[in-house]
């Protein structure tokens, strides 16, 4: 099989769309002025402080009330462009990354942002303070320190040149807040909300809506189009799909399954833009490693030895998107593994009932012959959670491991991975960047925040240091490949299935394209709807 790059991919991708519509620019659409975009969402968000949670339910409404340093180009994905930034540079050893200003940007409370905002934001992110929660602090290992040497200068200072560090600093949870609110509390923004995006947090309703209005101060000139945008809570997936399919909302940002996908096509018909964006998103098992039977890599193994990736990509794909089978990279990036370089892992052997002897003969071994009873804690969100957790549970019974399909409300359930109150969890993981390594694996760590069963192997983290540094792309490519095979070798982490996801908008929606992840391009700044 052919490999991809994937970072070169997009971009080739990205270069043939602007070669293709380039000379249709002049027939461009005049954007219209007003109107409220109405979007569908899963549910509240567990609070509206983006620094400290890790759902798309604050990511998806809360990103149209922020900026960030740097972010992707929202039409030109990977480019890297300014947002609160116009301008950076790097020193010669590339340690030294200096960021100058947009002069005049005004929070919606009034008051002017300074690098000072940037400082106290970033310091909240990389290094917070005690008892303050940061679940991408691992992200941000090459970052020393964080100055405001001048009122529109802020310097980052890294511990050693990174590659990635552009790409990792536009991931599109890295808002900035103003000091003078995180000075208020730690958890200020829980509760509260003042950016400087082009809207402005008008009300939450809990259970009910959520919404932002135009900010008329926007430092973005003639931006945005939209008066404002109104995201509803609809924790039932059919019901979410029904609010597209009936009118009441316009789109739903996170995906839907292929059936409802092709319900609301065939009543909709070109009233609806359909748009397939691969995630770099896997759902996997987590374990808890200090809870017995757990700490037994022989245990481990066999739970990950009965699941049948295959079958379960053929089974899960019509109903969730779920289909790729690959590592801990997406094997369409450069630095995934291949179905075919992994059969002599864990699971991944394509002879399903030689798998199931091994297993059994490994719990056998580990003491454990009949199986035993165990919890899968997993989302209570449809898509894809719960059919993977219902397909995950009935394949262990083929082993004896009899596992409740424990289901929470999503801040019960973001506290107890951050609580480790668990035996197993569904894990999602993924890229909300560029899909870059250092984004990517960083949750096999160690001491890593999204590292929620808390394993510890010195040799993955060695693996994971070495290729932070490596400048030989060939080499690099290599030793990522080894971490994977050594954490999914010894079963610290069951790969499970990447993710398609499917995105539907009415076709009223202008001037926006998905990105491959659901956090991406989420500030609608420059879209506009069109007036009847």
């Amino acid at each position: 099989m052919r490999r991809l790059n994937w970072t070169a991919l997009v971009a080739s991708a990205v270069l043939l769309a602007g070669l293709v519509f380039a000379p249709m620019a002049v027939l461009a659409e005049e954007p219209q002025r007003g109107g409220m975009l109405r979007v569908a969402i899963a549910g509240d968000p567990p609070s509206l402080d983006m620094h400290q949670e890790q759902t798309f339910k604050v990511t998806i409404p809360m990103s149209t009330v922020y900026n960030s340093l740097v972010s992707f180009d929202q039409h030109g994905f990977p480019k890297i462009i300014g947002d609160l930034a116009k301008s950076w540079e790097t020193s010669e050893d590339g340690k030294t990354w200096t960021f100058q200003l947009h002069e005049g940007v005004k929070f919606h409370n009034g008051a002017e942002l300074t690098s000072a905002d940037v400082k106290a934001s970033w310091g909240k992110i990389f290094n917070p303070p005690k008892g303050v929660t940061s679940p991408r602090r691992s992200l941000y290992q090459m970052i020393e320190s964080v100055d405001a040497p001048e009122k529109y200068t802020a310097v980052f200072t890294l511990k050693y040149p990174a590659a990635s560090f552009l790409s990792m600093i536009a991931h599109p949870a890295n808002f900035i807040f103003s000091k003078a609110d995180i000075d208020k509390a730690p958890d200020w923004h829980k509760k509260n909300a003042n950016g400087t995006g082009p809207f402005k947090f008008k009300k939450w309703v809990r259970g009910s809506t959520l919404e932002v209005e135009r900010n008329p101060n926007y430092f973005k000139e003639g931006l945005p189009y939209m008066d404002g945008i109104k995201y509803f809570m609809i924790k039932d997936l059919s019901a979410r799909a029904k609010s597209v399919r009936s009118g009441r909302t316009d789109v739903e940002f996170r995906g839907f399954p292929p059936a409802e996908v092709e319900a609301i096509q065939k009543q909709l018909g070109d009233q609806v833009t359909i748009r397939y964006p691969k995630a770099m998103i896997q759902w996997g098992v987590a374990f808890n490693v200090d809870k017995k039977p757990f700490d037994d890599e022989r245990v481990r193994k066999a739970l990950g030895l009965a699941l049948n990736r295959y079958d379960m990509s053929k089974t899960l794909k019509p109903l969730s998107g779920l289909e790729t089978v690959g590592g801990l990279v997406h094997p369409d990036a450069e630095w995934g593994l291949q179905p075919e370089e992994m059969h002599d892992l864990p699971g991944f052997n394509p002879d399903y009932e030689a798998n199931i002897k091994k297993a059994k003969e490994l719990l056998t071994e580990a003491g454990y012959p009949n199986g035993f009873k165990t919890a899968l804690t997993n989302r209570s969100v449809k898509l894809p959670y719960i059919d993977m957790g219902v397909y995950i549970v009935s394949a262990w019974k083929k082993i004896g491991v009899e596992a409740e399909h424990k289901l929470e409300e999503s801040a019960t359930w973001s506290k107890t991975r951050r609580t480790r109150d668990f035996e197993m969890l569904l894990d999602p993981y993924g890229s909300a960047a560029a899909g870059d390594p250092d984004e990517v694996l960083v949750k096999f760590l160690t001491d890593a925040s999204p590292n929620w069963g808390r394993f510890s192997d010195p040799e993955v983290d060695e693996l994971y240091k070495q290729q932070q540094v490596e400048r030989d792309p060939q080499k690099r490519i290599q030793l990522v490949k080894d971490l994977q095979r050594k954490v999914i070798d010894r079963a610290w982490w069951l790969p499970g299935l990447w993710w398609t996801r499917i995105e539907v908008r009415s076709s009223k929606i202008k001037n926006y394209e998905p990105h491959h992840n659901h956090w991406m391009n989420r500030r609608l700044e420059d879209v506009w709807l069109a007036q009847k």
